[in-house]
């Protein structure tokens, strides 16, 4: 598995691929438009990756990266393995590459134990950061781990709260990106017909922003079309199709 970009040795002696290497290898291969993968520990996500990323015009300047909290002791609670001064660093490295790069991630509010304090770090990362899509959770115990056990559990209604006030910031910074696109040329690769109107088809920009437009899915599916934008909302924009 492909999981990490951290080179390890075998029995022999001989160093593992590395994710890096696999992207390098893949790109390669005729036919290969886009190259995306879906999600990366920050543990293992080195500026060699993001350098790759960069380098190679088939991989999408997408990077989906858990950061789950934004307070430190938090994190070492939940055993993640780094700080949010570390995930800060790949976020900016990744934006002195790419600037227009789309960044995603998942989060969690009311983990055991978590103060208000502790939480509004969370909310400052969001803030700072500025995503393009969070996926947001509420703590619930998942049997066999060990924070289920503990005692501080934190009520429903706490963390529900929190999950609401982090859902609102999510939206106005993601609203908050999507202007960016507005006027901009897209080339958006065709995924479906839009479920709401049969005249649209839907698919994605290489920054994973969902698409609508006008057009034949039996035509398009799977074709990479270019794009005006024309409208843009939190999650997802409008445009028009231009000749090539």
């Amino acid at each position: 598995m492909w999981s990490s970009d951290l080179p390890g040795v075998t029995e022999s002696g001989r160093h593992q691929h590395t994710l890096t290497d696999l992207l390098y290898y893949v790109s390669n291969i005729p036919g290969i438009e886009r190259l995306r993968f879906a999600t990366s520990h920050p543990r293992y996500f080195t500026e060699r990756l993001i350098r790759a990323c960069h380098e190679l015009p088939e991989v999408c300047e997408h990077f989906h990266i858990p950061f789950q909290s934004g307070d430190n002791d938090i994190l070492k609670a939940m055993a993640r393995g780094y700080t949010h001064q570390k995930y800060r660093r790949i976020i900016n490295t990744i934006r002195d590459y790419m600037p227009d790069a789309s960044i995603s991630a998942d989060a969690i509010v009311g983990f055991p134990g978590e103060t208000e304090a502790q939480f509004e770090n969370t909310l400052q990362l969001v803030d700072d950061i500025g995503f393009d899509q969070l996926n947001t959770a509420a703590y619930s115990p998942r049997p066999g781990t060990p924070a289920a056990l503990w005692e501080n559990q934190l009520p429903e209604e706490v963390k529900c709260d929190r999950l609401q006030r982090l859902n609102h910031l999510v939206a106005v910074k993601a609203a908050e990106r999507s202007q960016r696109y507005l006027g901009r040329i897209e080339e958006v690769l065709v995924e479906d017909q839009n479920p709401k109107d049969n005249t649209q088809v839907m698919g994605r920009t290489k920054g994973n922003r969902l698409t609508f437009f006008s057009g034949d899915i039996n035509h398009l599916k799977g074709e990479l079309v270019l794009v005006k934008i024309t409208e843009a909302r939190a999650f997802s924009l409008t445009g028009e199709p231009v000749e090539e």
